[in-house]
Parts: C-alpha cells; sequence; structure tokens
C-alpha cells in the first residue's frame, strides 16, 4: 500500500474513534472488516496508532496545534506506530519540518494535564488514591498489558502446557501470583496452536484469574457466576469444581453468554449451565434463594483498571456515568447475597480503579448486612489458593491490584461469610 494511503486510513480510523460513541475496539474490528484487503502490519500499524492516540490524546492534540490540515491527520502523524521510513514517504515537505519541531518539544516542561492524559475528575481521584504512586502509574499506562493465559486444570498442568508453547518457539514464563497462569511474550496468534483449540489454555489477566481463585469454588457445590459475561471466570471456576456439582452463568446479554459456548466447548465442562437473566431480581434467581455455596459479583463497572488495554474508557466514562454504575453496583451485590447458605462465601469483583465503585460499595453493604455476612480476609483466602505473595495484593483485607505494581490489570476484591 501506498504510505499516504495507509496515513489516509489512519486518519479515517482515528477520525471515527474520537467520536467515542462505541467502544473503539469494536470500531476498529469494524473498520478491518470494511477494508479486508489490509495486510497484518497494515492493520497493526493502523490499531496501534489509534490507540498510541487515545492514549496521549491530551497531549497530541495540543502539539497538533501548531500544524496545519485535518486534526486527525495530524494526531495520526503524533501517534505513528509503524515504520518511520514509511511516514516520511507521506508527509509533505512541510509537514516533516513541522514533526521535526513537535518532536523537539521537551516534554517533561508541560502541564501536568498533558504528561498525565487524563480527564481532570479521573486524574484528581487517582491523585488522592495513589498520592506518590500516581506518576508511576501513569507511566503504566502508556505501556502494552502483557498477554496472559489460564491453564485449564481440568485438562492440563501448567509445566505442561508452558512445555508445549515451548516446542512451536512461544516463550512463557509462570505468571508472579497465579499458580495457574503464563505470561506470554509479544502477540503470537494462540488460537492457531493446538493447545488452544483442544482447551488447555484460555487468554485471562492474571488479576482476573486471582478472582477466581478468591471464591475457593469446590467440587459438587453449587456456584453462581453472577455477571459471567463472556465467561473467562466461569471456565475457571468450573475447573476448579473438577467438572462437578453445578455452575451456572447469570447475564443479562445474550450475546456475550453466546461468547462463551465455543470456549465452554473447548474447556470440556460439562457442569456450567449459561442462563440470560432479565435483572438482578429476576424469578429464576429468587428460586435459588438460600442454596448456593458460593457466588462470584463481577459487577458492571467503569472498566478503568483496564486501561492499559481500553484507553478510550478515561475519555467515555463520565462522573454521572460512575454514580449509576454505583447504584446498580449496590443492587446486584444485595441481590447476589440473598442467594448464598449459611456458611456460603460471597466476592464482590470490579476491573475499577476507584473507590467509589470497590472499597464504598463494600464497606456499605457489610453494614447493611447488620451481622448477617462477615467479611473475611482476602490474603488469607489468597494463601489458601497457594497464590504467591499475596500480602503483596491486598489493603485493609481487600485484593487491590494495580498495573503499576502488580503487572496485572487494576482489579479490586471483597469477600464475606454468611452467618
Amino acid at each position: 500500500m501506498h504510505p499516504n494511503a495507509l496515513l489516509e486510513l489512519a486518519t479515517e480510523l482515528l477520525h471515527r474513534v474520537l467520536q467515542f460513541k462505541h467502544p473503539a475496539d469494536g470500531v476498529v474490528s469494524d473498520f478491518f472488516r470494511q477494508h479486508k484487503a489490509l495486510g497484518s502490519r497494515e492493520r497493526h500499524t493502523l490499531a496501534e496508532t489509534t490507540y498510541a492516540v487515545l492514549r496521549q490524546r491530551l497531549l497530541f492534540q495540543h502539539l497538533a496545534q501548531s500544524g496545519k490540515g485535518e486534526m486527525e491527520r495530524r494526531l495520526a502523524v503524533l501517534g505513528w506506530q509503524g515504520n518511520e521510513g514509511f511516514l516520511r514517504a507521506a508527509l509533505s515537505e512541510a509537514e516533516q519540518q513541522w514533526l521535526a519541531q513537535v518532536q523537539a518539544v521537551d516534554r517533561s516542561a508541560l502541564a501536568e494535564k498533558l504528561r498525565h492524559n487524563l480527564p481532570d475528575w479521573l486524574a484528581e481521584a487517582l491523585q488522592r488514591e495513589l498520592g506518590d504512586d500516581f506518576w508511576p502509574f501513569v507511566e503504566s499506562m502508556s505501556a502494552g498489558a502483557p498477554l496472559d493465559l489460564r491453564v485449564n486444570t481440568f485438562k492440563a498442568r501448567r509445566d505442561e502446557v508452558k512445555a508445549a508453547l515451548a516446542q512451536v518457539g512461544i516463550e512463557a514464563e509462570d505468571t508472579p501470583y497465579s499458580p495457574i497462569g503464563l505470561r506470554v511474550h509479544g502477540k503470537p496468534a494462540l488460537h492457531k496452536l493446538e493447545v488452544f483449540t483442544r482447551g488447555d489454555v484460555e487468554v485471562q489477566d492474571e488479576g482476573s484469574q486471582l478472582l477466581a481463585l478468591l471464591l475457593d469454588a469446590k467440587r459438587g457445590e453449587m456456584v453462581v457466576d453472577f455477571c459471567a459475561g463472556a465467561g473467562g471466570k466461569t471456565l475457571a471456576l468450573g475447573a476448579a469444581m473438577r467438572n462437578t456439582g453445578r455452575l451456572y452463568a447469570f447475564d443479562t446479554s445474550g450475546h456475550r453468554l453466546a461468547a462463551l459456548k465455543p470456549r465452554l466447548a473447548r474447556s470440556g465442562l460439562s457442569n456450567v449451565y449459561p442462563v440470560q437473566i432479565a435483572h438482578e431480581r429476576d424469578e429464576r434467581i429468587k428460586r435459588l434463594a438460600g442454596k448456593i455455596d458460593r457466588v462470584l459479583v463481577d459487577a458492571p463497572c467503569s472498566g478503568l483498571g483496564t486501561l492499559r488495554r481500553n484507553p478510550d474508557l478515561k475519555w467515555r466514562q463520565t462522573p454521572q456515568g460512575i454514580e449509576e454504575l454505583r447504584a446498580k453496583q449496590a443492587a446486584i451485590l444485595a441481590s447476589a447475597a440473598r442467594l448464598l447458605k449459611p456458611g456460603g462465601r460471597l466476592v464482590y469483583a470490579t476491573c475499577s480503579l476507584l473507590r467509589e465503585e470497590n472499597e464504598a460499595i463494600a464497606e456499605a453493604f457489610t453494614v447493611a448486612s447488620q451481622g448477617s455476612f462477615t467479611p473475611l480476609p482476602a490474603e488469607q483466602a489468597l494463601a489458601a489458593a497457594r497464590v504467591d505473595r499475596s500480602f503483596e495484593l491486598v489493603r485493609n483485607g481487600c485484593l487491590r491490584l494495580w498495573p503499576h505494581r502488580h503487572a496485572t490489570d487494576g482489579f479490586f476484591a471483597a469477600l464475606w461469610q454468611k452467618t
């Protein structure tokens, strides 16, 4: 493809993404379906350029003001993640001179807002939460997330999977904390590998693996994954149960549950029962009240813990949206808690960084339960699940994961036992 044609495509893609009407990953996927002739390198350049702009949008918009022409083209030039010589071939002499001037700007001397590239409300919340750790967090957000795999322990062992990956030239190492995880270097085409197609592994961030381990699902139990989505944690729970008992995967989205079906087929599990519900007060939930041993509530949330993968979220979320989510989170947690039998375990989790969606919801639930639910220390539960250095993962009795500290997505989890 001619250099200028690829730059024009990057410009067009950014124009669509920066409207923020839909999640960026979906917009990028739709764009590639409309341009099927693109090669893998061209798709990589377009996608990575888009995500670079999303990560540093405020900085690039500031720098782009000194240029001329379409704003999205200038942003694409500033965020370009392809071959530099290819880019220069697409630029006019004036654009090359402008780019050289912009690249010479001392970015460390710019205003804080242009260095952290966060909306004001989010930057203020994270500065309160992190203190001196705020800037290390910002730096971690500029890097891509690693590729983590969860070994399907119903079918395989971690050392076996690692050896199988090595045989096809893929280097993998044990995840630092999860005893069932592997971290892969690079971005191999996993869906073509036998270890993937036969269900020995699933792609799952290490932090997400830890949430499933916290529930400590046992053989023969009745377990509910209350907000199952596409089922990543559901499959981890089913493997922990050794394909026994009964595991309900509840979700309001039939589309998300449909995405679980091929994964479930690969996994070899037959103890999983996907159920589409209308809302958290659905009659099918009420019929199970007081009968369930363990419930995982991976609640709908802002998703801000996944900013390395989904940088558009910081521009699409708002304080008003967070307040709406808080009401939903509290209602879902209260409804899910009714499922548990005495002695049962409840885990509330999010992939949010914000205290409002995490500790505040958990604390309010504990108070509202009036002693019918006793908080459990996360460190004890993690240690029982053979999680290495579990003390590093806990704050005030809850699981608290940060990208810059733990190399995972940002996660929170609180645990209770029904008395």
